[in-house]
Formats: C-alpha cells, structure tokens, sequence
C-alpha cells in the first residue's frame, strides 16, 4: 500500500463526509457559509465558499484538496459570494469566482469583479477566445478578457428585462450557445405564488437584442457542443417543476415533478445544476429531485429523463474527481440570525458514487401541467414526467358551468407519439381522479380539456 493510500484510509469519515474537509465562517457576522462552485483542476479539487453578501463574512475564499485530502486556502482568496465556473479552453484557464487559474495552479484575480456576486460565466458570442460574460446576482453583465482581465459593463438585466421594482432580483445561471447567451433570473415570492409567477427570467441575448422567454423562476442554464447541442434551463412554477430545451431552432417546455416545496422562494433554490458525472452522462438537480438526463436529444425531443432520489440537501455544485462524485454543500446558515438556533456557519463535501443516489429516497413527488391556470379547448398542456414512480394519482378540478371532458394522453415511447389512455368527464365547477394501476407507466402524460375553462390537473406519485 502507498503512503498516500495509507493516509487517506486514516481520514475518519460519516457516510461520505470528511470532518476535516469542514469549512466555517467567523461567528461576527454570523452569515452564510456555502461552496458554490468545485472543478477538478491542476491535480487538485478546487472550490470557493460564499457568505450571503460579500459585506458579511470572513473565513471564506478559495480552497483546494489534494489527492490525500489534504485541503489548503490558496493566499489569493478573497471574501465574495461566487457560484460560477467554466473552463476557458483556448487559453487553458478554469475560471472559478472572480479567479483565473492555468494548468499549473497558478492563480490570477479580476479585481474589478470581486465585490459583484458572480453567479454564472459563460463564452463570449464574438471574441471566445480571449474574452468572456460574467453574470451577477444582482443583474449586472459584464465582459471581461482572460489575458489582461479587463472588464466592461455591458447592461443592467433589471432594465433590459423589465425587473425593476421586484421585490430581490437573483440572477442565477447563464449558458451561451446556437448564437445566443441565455440567462435565468430565480426571483419567486409570496407575490408570484398568490398573484402567478411574473418576477423570474429566462431571457436570451443574441449580441443585441434580448428577448424574454419565461416568467417564471429559473435556475440553471447549460448545454454542450458534442453528441447533443441542446440548451437546457431548469426553474418551477407554481404547478410544477420545468425543464425548458432549445434544440432545432426552437423552444420546446417539459414538466417535472416536485420533490420538495422547501426549495420553492428564490433565496432556498440554491444552486440547482445540471452537470456531466460520468462520461458523457448527465445528473441533472431540480427541485429536491436527481435525474439522468441524456446528452442527447434525438428528433428534437428529450425523452430519456429519468428520476433517481429524493434529498433536501442544499448542493451547491457537484463533479466527478478521482473516480468518486462530489457534492458541495450548504450545511447550515445563520444569516445574521435570521435562525437563532443555527450557529457557527459551515459547509463541507459529500464523497461517493453516483450509484449511492439511488440510496438517497425513493422518487416521490407532486405538480402538474396545470394548477389553477386559464385553458383553452382542444389545446394539449405540456408534456408532464410520468416514468420512474410507482404509484399515481391524477387529480381533475375545474371552474365551468358545464362539464369538462379531460382527454389524457401518454407517451409510453418518449418520443410524443401520443395515445389516449382515457377521456374523463367532470362535472360543472366540479372535481374527479383517477388512479392508474400500480406499476403502470409511461414517459410523459399530457392533458387536453374539450371547453375553455380554469382548470388544475395535478398529479401525486408515491
């Protein structure tokens, strides 16, 4: 056995958690310790840790892990709230917060962007190889090139998206691809769940002209350029989770399930992502809920998603380093004792494989394609996830003075070759459901109404 073999196997550990890889904040102020972002890099795990506001908190910054779990704070850390990564590949740097880091660990600071809560950085439309877009929380877009870190303000997302005014603006991800930057803005209150979701963003850019996509909360923003191109956006409404797919040219909008609602206001969505864990083999993370997502997408359509487990962890980022998957985490945060019974902020790494995630919690979850919302007859809702639950129960309402035929169709191919499973008849402002035999499954569901009406359709897997 190696010296390195043998110090890693005396690390004490609790179901994939190393005490000794712990991160904390000072107790004044008492704020946030959460890690962000983490990418394997230069032989090590690197990761940068963030208060809740960068005026508010000592103790965080940028840190790397070694092969022996060995975890060092790097001298060029700086206190900031930052969840943004990507690797620049046409002059080999990671970009991590406001760092530039090349293939041999050596570390470089856009002083510019410190005091900015930099949530996303993506690949310039016009210049990608020496410059790139950084997103801030608070809706500010900036340019800044990777030789000689030079930074430009290009637009206040709060003006250019029609934000001003909302209650807390909270820019999450952003992706740029097929021509186009696409971001997405989480904001969700008490005001989008009682009046309608209208303060979230997913917006696009193409250079020029930027052009809102969606009201609702979105989170994450991400693609790829091989096997499959597609862009793909993660967020929620009030009825259920979303995932949103450009590929073709065009939109297209899938409904999941919710696995939790503590993850509902905009301040607890932190940070769903979609990454690659495995060769080429997404997880995709949204709404308390793991998925397998597929690279690719064939004709057009996403047909291969399927649910994993159930968790309420706050997971920050999470990559594939040394053969094991690590989650970063969000353990536990005071934010100026908002929480009296929460101390000393902290956070720490989960190590494992992915295969554990299937030891998380059974997949159980909850929404539709409609809750309470305005339709038109004839008009098909948006396909709804429907594979990889055991039992379903598919709940009918709606407010007509006359009856309601609801037709339901299933998708068992995941491909929207659609066929009618069973055409139900509620009757005026009334309510029905149905319960699908035990194991029956097919990919998507969808619902179409014969009469204008408000109507919910809403399903319960258990």
């Amino acid at each position: 056995m190696s010296k390195s073999s043998d110090r890693r196997q005396k690390r004490t550990h609790v179901s994939g958690v190393y005490p000794h890889l712990a991160v904390l904040a000072e107790h004044k102020p008492r704020s946030e310790t959460g890690i962000g972002a983490l990418m394997p890099w230069a032989d090590r795990l690197w990761f940068i840790t963030y208060p809740a506001n960068p005026r508010y908190g000592r103790g965080h910054g940028l840190f790397t892990i070694d092969q022996d779990l060995c975890m060092e704070k790097h001298p060029a850390s700086v206190v900031g709230t930052y969840a943004n990564r990507i690797i620049h590949g046409p002059t080999d740097q990671l970009i991590i917060g406001p760092h530039l880091i090349d293939i041999q660990g050596n570390v470089r600071t856009i002083d510019a962007l410190v005091p900015h809560r930099l949530t996303a950085t993506m690949t310039h439309l016009t210049d990608p190889a020496n410059k790139v877009y950084f997103l801030t929380m608070e809706s500010l877009l900036f340019e800044a090139d990777v030789n000689t870190l030079e930074t430009e303000l290009l637009c206040d997302l709060n003006v250019e998206l029609g934000l001003q005014g909302i209650e807390h603006p909270h820019f999450k991800g952003g992706y740029t691809g097929h021509g186009r930057v696409v971001v997405a803005n989480n904001t969700y209150t008490n005001t989008d769940f009682v009046d309608g979701p209208t303060q979230g963003r997913l917006a696009e850019w193409d250079g020029e002209t930027w052009t809102i996509l969606d009201t609702c909360q979105y989170n994450e923003v991400t693609g790829r350029t091989s096997i499959g191109d597609a862009i793909l956006a993660t967020g929620a409404d009030n009825a259920s989770a979303i995932l949103k797919v450009f590929t073709e040219g065009r939109w297209s909008t899938y409904r999941l399930p919710k696995a939790t609602h503590t993850q509902d206001h905009s301040w607890t969505t932190e940070w769903p992502r979609i990454r690659e864990v495995e060769s080429e083999r997404w997880l995709m993370n949204c709404s308390g809920m793991f998925y397998e997502l597929p690279a690719m997408q064939y004709a057009g359509k996403v047909w291969g998603v399927r649910p994993i487990s159930t968790h309420l962890r706050i997971i920050g980022d999470y990559c594939s380093w040394l053969g094991m998957l690590v989650l970063a985490g969000d353990q536990t945060t005071p934010i100026m004792d908002a929480n009296p019974f929460v101390g000393q902020p902290q956070a720490n790494l989960w190590f494992g494989k992915t295969d554990d995630l299937w030891q998380f919690g059974k997949p159980t979850g909850w929404g539709g394609p409609w809750r309470e919302q305005p339709v038109e007859a004839g008009v098909p809702s948006d396909p709804y996830l429907m594979t990889g639950f055991e039992h379903k129960v598919l709940h009918l309402a709606h407010d007509a003075d006359q009856g309601v035929a609801f037709t339901v169709e299933v998708d068992f191919l995941g491909t929207q070759a659609w066929q009618t499973y069973e055409t139900i008849r509620v009757p005026a402002r009334g309510y029905a459901y149905h319960t699908f035999p035990p194991g029956f499954s097919a990919h998507w569901v969808r619902v179409t109404a014969d009469a204008d009406c408000r109507a919910t359709a809403y399903l319960h897997y258990t």
